[in-house]
């Protein structure tokens, strides 16, 4: 539909000439005007098919800048798509027939359409202004609920959001950030650090960044200067002026003492970051609490000397046979007098405390060879397994006989426990890995001497090939920033990684009883109805967990009501199996469910992986280097390494190294 401009465009031509379409030329000051317009419409149009228009800081200015698609979240994309969908929509909608009669009032249209749009981006914009505030360097606090995120870092080529992908959007919506490319997650200019880069599945309750965002804090004001360019006029004029000045404010000062502008309170009148941030924010990511004081040189990754983990599981692990359905538990050459879906708590309470202390896990983690970690070092401060007291799920059909393990078992079920583990560092999937193994000792699968078997890499240099445990119950539990000293706090290992900064030293001796020195701001400590007010975070969190609570709920009580409505007894079909396949076995591994195995393989008895070493060289290899020393020893290899891949990735040859290696056989 064409706006009212447009249409008194048409009626003008059409009472200073031939009616549109027809093939006499119009006069030289229609084609002209016409002209100029179209002009501006490519220009418009050009821009548009480039990627959006950056402004700058000078509302008047506009710069445009190549978009970096590579960067942007899934969301931003699909929006862009839909834009351009609709512009190809727009332009290609009249049929052939109508085109002519129709495109000067279609050019006119989109002309007005495009200036305005601009014209309203550019007030848009206009309206905030950065260079009117100051920052500051902060630390927040914060939880996430796992379940529905790619883990904890932003990945562009992700199917589902990450945590800092929604952080982003949230900090960039709230103008406390203000990059000069809003759709592409980049937070190197915000001197950005993260504790801890959770995987996928895995919550957090005690996540930590640091960050520089806005701040009310009123900016200095600028002193007046003066300068004697044009004579000794200008000096006494500025003396004169100064005086003036002076003796005003003396007078003032005498007058309204009462009336003094209070000072600036840090924390009273800052920006509520936690709750403008829980606005923005889903649902299962919360803004707990912030730190207006940090420690000099913070960083929310090497600062903090302590992160603890927990995993949660319950007690039984997965459904129970009745004892006259089951057979007994076999385990690696010896008979269990436990229950298939029952743990062995005590011994896998045995089992987790070999982990404390200074070992080398690099049995107990995936190798990532892009890093080429050569110590596997780290030091847990505390292990052991621990029953949570304050939950409560009864399923009464638990309590019966049949459904007992022979030594019984104490109150009722399922109970919950977790691991927990506090430690310095931790290496990649290295408690999942602990966790599995924990599961196997439960399990009266693996003796709980299988955890110093697997620490004595001198003996057993190869991981056995087992899984891991699933991702979804592990919470990063807290990070800890204790006070350091400058010795302690420029303490680094040698070899941890490539940069040789991924850990204090674990040799070294330290109090493995960390208190936090950093004095969070949590909510509630401000204002109490930002805990129990309409959006205050327990009100919400409330919400939250009722759901989940609900669902449980009719989940406990479906699955009570179907275990112990049916008579098993009664056996209507002659002949049914009474007892599972001789030879399948149950083995829990840290999901929802049991997995069906064959007899089961001890751990030494699997195939072995390759070591750290072959790994690491592999990799070098690939690249062209003879092998991982080679490699580490090279200036800038980790820019060469992403040369190399850049040029693979159009299908040429490349010599990183000391030969020359195909696209194809590139590693990574």
């Amino acid at each position: 539909m064409s706006s009212p401009s447009s249409i008194r465009t048409l009626n003008h031509l059409k009472a200073r000439g031939k009616a549109i379409g027809v093939c006499r030329p119009l006069s030289n000051s229609i084609i002209g005007y016409f002209t100029s317009k179209l002009s501006r419409f490519k220009v418009q149009l050009r821009t548009f098919t480039k990627g959006p228009t950056i402004l700058s800081q000078e509302a008047s200015k506009m710069v445009h800048k190549p978009a970096n698609y590579d960067r942007w979240p899934k969301e931003s994309l699909v929006k862009r798509v839909m834009e351009l969908e609709e512009e190809l929509k727009r332009r290609g909608q009249a049929p052939e027939s109508q085109r002519q009669e129709r495109a000067l009032a279609a050019a006119v249209t989109s002309i007005e359409a495009d200036l305005k749009a601009a014209e309203k981006k550019k007030k848009k914009a206009a309206k905030f202004d950065p260079g009117k505030y100051s920052t500051r360097l902060i630390a927040l606090k914060f939880a996430y609920l796992g379940k529905n995120y790619n883990g904890f870092e932003y990945q562009s080529s992700a199917k589902m959001p990450s945590i800092e992908e929604e952080l982003w959007k949230a900090l960039v919506k709230s103008c406390l950030i203000f990059p000069e490319r809003p759709d592409e997650v980049d937070f190197g200019p915000w001197e950005y650090s993260k504790c801890g880069r959770t995987d996928r599945g895995v919550s957090a309750f005690g996540q930590v960044i640091g960050i520089r965002v806005r701040s009310n804090k009123p900016l200095p004001k600028e002193e007046v200067e003066q300068t004697g360019g044009n004579g000794g006029d200008d000096v006494v004029m500025a003396e004169a002026a100064q005086q003036q000045a002076e003796a005003e404010g003396e007078k003032a000062a005498a007058t309204d003492v009462d009336h003094k502008k209070p000072e600036w309170d840090p924390i009273a009148d800052e920006i509520p970051y936690c709750r403008v941030l829980n606005r923005l924010l889903p649902p299962d990511i919360r803004v707990m609490a912030w730190a207006p004081v940090l420690p000099p040189d913070f960083s929310a990754r090497f600062s903090c000397r302590e992160r603890q983990y927990r995993y949660f599981f319950t007690q039984p692990a997965f459904a129970p046979m009745p004892s006259s359905l089951e057979q007994p538990l076999a385990s690696s050459g010896q008979k269990s007098g436990g229950k298939q879906g029952w743990l062995d708590i005590d011994k896998m309470r045995e089992a987790a405390k070999m982990f404390e202390g200074v070992h080398d896990f690099r049995n107990f983690c995936k190798i990532d060879p892009g890093k080429q970690i050569t110590n596997f070092s780290r030091r847990i401060f505390e292990s052991d397994i621990v029953e949570v007291k304050d939950v409560e799920s009864d399923l009464p059909y638990l309590g019966l006989p049949e459904f007992q393990p022979p030594a019984g078992s104490d109150g009722s079920h399922p109970k919950v426990y977790y691991f927990h583990v506090r430690g310095s560092a931790f290496l990649w999937h290295q408690i999942r890995h602990m966790v599995a193994v924990l599961f196997l000792v439960g399990q009266g699968l693996e003796p709980p001497s299988i955890v110093q078997q697997l620490l004595d890499v001198e003996k057993n240099p190869r991981k056995p090939n087992y899984v891991m445990a699933d991702e979804v119950p592990l919470v990063l539990w807290d990070c800890i920033f204790p006070k350091l000293s400058d010795e302690e706090a420029n303490a680094v290992v040698p070899g941890s990684s490539g940069d040789g900064k991924d850990s204090h030293d674990p040799e070294a001796e330290g109090d493995v009883e960390m208190v936090d020195s950093i004095d969070w701001v949590w909510m509630g400590e401000d204002d109490p109805m930002s805990l129990y007010g309409a959006q205050g975070l327990v009100t919400e969190l409330w919400g939250t967990w009722r759901e989940r609570k609900m669902d449980e709920i009719l989940a406990n009580r479906l699955l009570n009501f179907v275990a112990t409505k049916p008579d098993i007894e009664r056996k209507l079909i002659k002949g049914a199996s009474s007892a599972p396949p001789k030879g399948i076995k149950k083995v829990y591994e840290g999901g929802n469910k049991a997995q069906f195995r064959g007899s089961y393989t001890p751990l030494f008895k699997r195939q072995l992986l390759a070591s750290a070493k072959e790994v690491n060289d592999k990799y070098a290899q690939g690249f062209g280097f003879k092998d991982a020393e080679e490699m580490t020893k090279t200036k800038n290899w980790r820019s060469a390494i992403r040369e190399q891949k850049d040029k693979n990735k159009k299908g040429g040859r490349s010599k990183v190294g000391g030969a020359e290696t195909p696209a194809e056989e590139s590693s990574s």
